[in-house]
């Protein structure tokens, strides 16, 4: 498949770029490539090896990052729009974020520099390391600014403050630049917010949980809270304006994905809601108003100074595609068309319905594509989403879709504590994790079934990743329906969690119990002391760079079980960070698909004793 991310729009409205990224399963890479379109003319152009598109102000130019062969640096380059003649500007080991000035000038890089020595990294605070960065290593945040003209580096500004994954670090600001400083006792709610310029540092705000996300040069967009207790609250927009906050979305009860200041005093941004990303627009009287809120998730998006959006959306039956909203919602790309020919992706079905106390909740349910070959009704495979303020809705699962179309059903649902709803919602499982959700999952599990009479409610598979890979551990100590389970990148055991999680120290606290060295908590909400009720074979899948949910929640459960003589096994991918599902490369990736496919085959469809792992060199050899 191909797919575009990363939209940009010209303020003009004419142009737009993004990046295509494309498998390469010989080379096991991703291929990234710039697209740059006129929507006016129609004409195209690519600029290959190239991501992370900028157009500048007046359109004119266009910023982008370009991977060196080894892999190890990074290099700034900059082409005009009408040529794509591009030159090279500086090289760098690390982009982080790519900015323009509104003098279509200048641009503000953000990267990072390590102490770097070839033999240890050293460490003085805390988090020590990160997943998908790795040990931090006394990393400082650099700032840099270029001139697009004569190629120059105008300014560096080294910050001693850790970068966090998917964080903005920076912002324009005029000619200041604002920086969000988190601070290390819990950087996701506890953020300096500064003001760089002519050499000289103000604080805007202090110990806040807001992030500076957007400016025009005299209002800043702000997304969070002025504070956050815990990190299931919602973040909402909010206007920093003469010196006075004044809130944007906080009334709309959803919460805030991403955020953008647009055209005439408009605010928009992506809300989770019921399942769905819609796109929104706060009119400049404060009225709100859906943009696009179909069946669908927006996952990226640009605004133009004439409100036009461009955006990449994803269906429950195609993956992500460029759609350009100008009045109307317009599709403009279509790059996985003959792919999903032979994929035949099947729909979600939603459904709604009561848990044990009541609470109306939602799910969805995927017929099988065709029956298993000598099977009368369809094994099911039951799916946990991450989190557990995730949410599963309509979106495009990989995962689900090549299981229907050989031969499951699948079910998913939105327990409490899922995103999507309201703060209450989302908070329910806090310090109860396990307990109230896994009821609530259960309840879906026996609603789908009731709708479904072609599936076999005597062979029920379930998965899930993360928060969904902990809930598999724990549902499989908790009941006997299941006969097979795949565990990925999940926990066992929420003391060492707390410990050795890159976010441990702030977010299990707050999710399992504030005190870990007395809650009894970390012990009786932990799958790890309830293995000897295990009767489910347990296939264990994790990445050994995952510092997410560490190597050692899968090992310790999988020695414990084989320890107690129950059946379990043991996949772990040699690279690959908590991600690896999704950012994994490419090879990495379709060994995984593979390894669910055989064993939920074996376990559901053939019945077998034992696992056998089909290798590509060895054939079939017993897994550990």
């Amino acid at each position: 498949m191909a797919y575009p991310s990363d939209p940009e729009i010209s303020r003009d409205g004419r142009l737009i770029a993004y990046t295509l990224t494309r498998v390469d399963m010989k080379g096991n890479k991703y291929e990234n490539t710039i697209v740059l379109d006129d929507l006016v003319t129609g004409a195209r152009k690519f600029i290959d090896n190239a991501s992370m598109a900028r157009l500048s102000p007046s359109g004119k130019k266009l910023a982008f990052v370009r991977q060196v062969a080894d892999g190890k640096t990074a290099e700034l380059w900059v082409a005009f729009t009408d040529t794509t003649s591009a030159r090279r500007l500086a090289e760098f080991k690390e982009v982080i974020s790519l900015e323009w000035n509104q003098d279509d000038r200048r641009l503000l890089l953000a990267g990072t520099k390590r102490n770097d020595d070839e033999d240890y990294f050293y460490h003085d605070g805390i988090p020590y390391r990160f997943d998908k960065v790795g040990f931090t290593d006394s990393a400082k945040v650099v700032l840099s600014v270029h001139d697009s003209e004569s190629g120059a580096k105008l300014e560096e500004i080294a910050r001693d403050f850790i970068l966090i994954p998917y964080w903005q670090i920076a912002t324009w600001h005029g000619d200041g630049i604002l920086l969000n400083a988190p601070r290390s006792e819990n950087p996701y709610e506890r953020i300096d917010i500064l003001l760089y310029k002519n050499g000289k540092t103000e604080t805007i705000f202090s110990d806040c949980a807001y992030n500076a996300i957007d400016s025009d040069g005299k209002r800043i967009l702000l997304h969070g809270k002025e504070h956050a207790k815990t990190h299931t609250e919602h973040r909402y927009l909010h206007i920093l304006e003469g010196g006075s906050v004044k809130p944007v979305t906080e009334q709309l009860v959803y919460d805030n994905l991403l955020g953008k200041l647009g055209e005439a005093g408009r605010v928009y941004f992506v809300s989770a809601r019921e399942g769905r990303q819609t796109l929104e627009v706060v009119e400049p009287n404060g009225n709100p108003r859906i943009l696009v809120s179909h069946d669908s998730w927006v996952t990226s998006f640009d605004v133009s100074l004439d409100g036009k959006v461009v955006l990449t959306m994803e269906k429950p039956e195609e993956p992500a595609e460029v759609y350009v909203f100008d009045g109307e919602l317009k599709q403009y790309t279509n790059y996985n068309a003959e792919v999903l020919k032979r994929l035949s992706p099947s729909k979600a079905n939603h459904f709604q319905y009561e848990s044990f106390d009541g609470k109306k909740l939602d799910g969805w349910f995927i017929k099988p594509a065709r029956m298993p070959e000598g099977n009368a009704k369809s094994p099911v495979v039951l799916m946990v989403h991450g989190g557990p303020k995730g949410m599963y809705g309509y979106n495009f699962n990989m995962t689900a879709q090549i299981l229907a179309g050989r031969g499951y059903t699948i079910v998913y649902t939105n327990p409490r504590g899922s995103d999507g709803y309201d703060e209450e919602f989302a908070s329910a499982v806090l310090l109860k994790t396990g307990l109230e959700d896994f009821k609530d999952i259960m309840s879906g599990l026996d609603s789908a079934l009731a709708r479904n009479h072609d599936a076999d409610p005597k062979l029920i598979g379930i998965t899930g990743i993360s928060y969904g890979g902990y809930m598999t551990n724990w549902a499989i100590t908790q009941s006997d329906r299941f006969r097979a389970a795949i565990s990925e990148n999940g926990i066992s055991y929420w003391f060492t969690s707390y410990a050795f999680s890159d976010i441990g120290l702030w977010f299990d606290r707050e999710l399992i119990g504030h005190e870990p060295l007395k809650d009894d908590n970390f012990r009786t909400l932990s799958p790890l002391f309830h293995a000897e009720k295990v009767n489910t074979p347990l296939l264990l899948i994790h990445s050994l760079e995952d510092y997410r949910c560490p190597l050692d929640q899968s090992l310790m459960f999988y020695n414990v079980l084989k320890d107690l003589g129950k059946e379990a096994y043991l996949l772990v991918f040699k690279k690959g960070a908590h991600g690896h599902s999704r950012e994994g490369l490419p090879r990495h990736r379709a060994k995984r698909y593979k390894a669910i496919i055989e064993f939920f085959n074996q376990k559901l469809v053939e019945q077998s004793a034992g696992f056998k792992l089909i290798t590509e060199r060895s054939g079939p050899v017993q897994s550990h």
